[in-house]
């Protein structure tokens, strides 16, 4: 029974997608890439006529880039990541725009889609034999060559059409060689047909730092907004918090000095007021440093902390923690608060019964998940705590996603890259 298993999960499955997987591009490829091409030929000849083309060849390239688009998706369905090459529209590029035409004439991966059309067709419409060489298998596998022998007549394989019973019984392993021979080389196809795109479709090493920098501007531009913003939260919780209850214990000692004697038992009140001020001060000041680097982080580590945060939260919380080190200071405060304010969202605005909270460190990656039984419907795009959870992690080179159904559950995944430091030498340890 195990052996059965093994066999469907490390041979039957994986042929299985690769055959559905070449079914939906040799579809995509034939039904699009031609007409595709040939509408960006006739919208580049019109355009000297009357201006026509300027208007019609953004429209048909943003549909050559929702085919391309298709096919980058079906590639990650294969596991092979490739990244959106276009550069960003200007403001005010709008269809029908000189600065729309512009910007698309400008973008080489505007001509690297077109010129990767027709050989995509061709490796594309190779890939359907990844899905017809395994179903035509199963067809002699199933008999049906030897049903339609023995009732309209038929052909399979070699034999066309049957002419005795024996050649329909051979259909059978006819049919197991189909069946094998087209999973093993289905794979091969599909995966030719993504080295060939591979080598069209992905942003060229100039336009990856181009689009480097550019992420990296916005990032920046956030992350000095939310510093900023932090810092004026700060200067408003001294001013308004600590620093007027200092000011008040100023004058309520100066006011005992004019006292102290002439009547003993007002600066007994007033020194009495005066160490109820300072205390509250002093717990004003320990909730602003908490919020600025808790000392739980420091003293217990990312998980120690996590755990605290789930204690605080009044519904039950399972957190799972795999991490054989620590991470950098920065980053361990970034995924803090990132805990935090998911765990925050979870008490407040989805309604659960029990929320989990996943810890691990893969490739190189902090991977954090917070999740929740709750209502759904949680939007990042809507501003809010997620969108400053994903400023907080874009300053890292973080991502944020966010999946929230309507009727729940939400689950929030995100990644920092970062390493980790050994348990051995983390600051946690109490080891030089």
């Amino acid at each position: 029974m195990d052996d059965v298993r093994g066999l469907l999960r490390t041979w039957v499955r994986p042929g299985a997608v690769t055959a559905a997987q070449g079914l939906l591009i040799a579809l995509l490829s034939l039904t699009t890439h031609v007409a595709l091409f040939v509408l960006s030929l006739v919208s580049l000849l019109l355009i000297p006529v009357f201006g026509v083309g300027f208007a019609l060849f953004p429209v048909v390239t943003a549909l050559v880039r929702l085919c391309v688009g298709l096919h980058r998706r079906l590639a990650r369905w294969g596991g092979v990541e490739m990244a959106t090459p276009y550069l960003p529209a200007p403001p005010g590029a709008q269809f029908g725009t000189w600065r729309r035409f512009r910007w698309v004439v400008s973008d080489p991966a505007t001509w690297r889609d077109l010129s990767w059309l027709l050989p995509g067709a061709v490796t594309g419409a190779v890939c359907l034999a990844a899905f017809a060489l395994p179903v035509y298998g199963l067809e002699g596998m199933l008999g049906v060559p030897l049903v339609l022998h023995l009732t309209v007549g038929f052909g399979y394989g070699p034999f066309w059409p049957i002419d005795n019973l024996f050649e329909a019984l051979l259909c059978f392993p006819l049919g197991a060689l189909f069946l094998v021979g087209g999973l093993a080389a289905g794979r091969w196809l599909v995966w030719l047909h993504l080295a060939f795109a591979r080598f069209f479709l992905p942003p060229t090493r100039t336009a990856e730092l181009a689009l480097r920098v550019r992420q990296l501007t916005v990032t920046r531009a956030e992350t000095v907004d939310a510093q900023a913003a932090e810092l004026r939260r700060i200067e408003r919780d001294l001013h308004d918090g600590a620093q007027a209850r200092i000011v008040a214990l100023s004058m309520s000692i100066g006011l005992a000095e004019q006292l102290v004697g002439d009547d003993p038992e007002a600066v007994r009140r007033l020194l009495a007021e005066a160490r109820e001020t300072s205390g509250q001060a002093l717990a004003e000041l320990r909730g602003l440093v908490r919020g600025i680097h808790p000392p739980v982080l420091a003293e217990r580590g990312l998980a120690g902390a996590v755990r605290a945060l789930a204690l605080a939260v009044p519904l039950p919380v399972a957190v799972t923690v795999d991490l054989p080190g620590r991470p950098a200071a920065p980053v361990e405060s970034a995924a803090y608060f990132a805990v935090a304010e998911g765990l925050a969202n979870v008490s407040k605005h989805s309604g659960a019964s029990r929320a989990w909270v996943e810890l691990g460190h893969t490739d190189g990656r902090l991977t954090i998940v917070v999740g929740d039984d709750g209502r759904g419907g949680a939007d990042a795009a809507a501003g809010g705590g997620l969108a400053g959870m994903g400023r907080r992690l874009a300053a890292f080179d973080g991502t944020m996603v966010v999946t929230s159904p309507a009727g729940g559950p939400t689950v929030i995944s995100m990644e920092l890259p970062c390493e980790l430091s050994s348990p051995r030498i983390s600051p946690s340890s109490g080891t030089g």
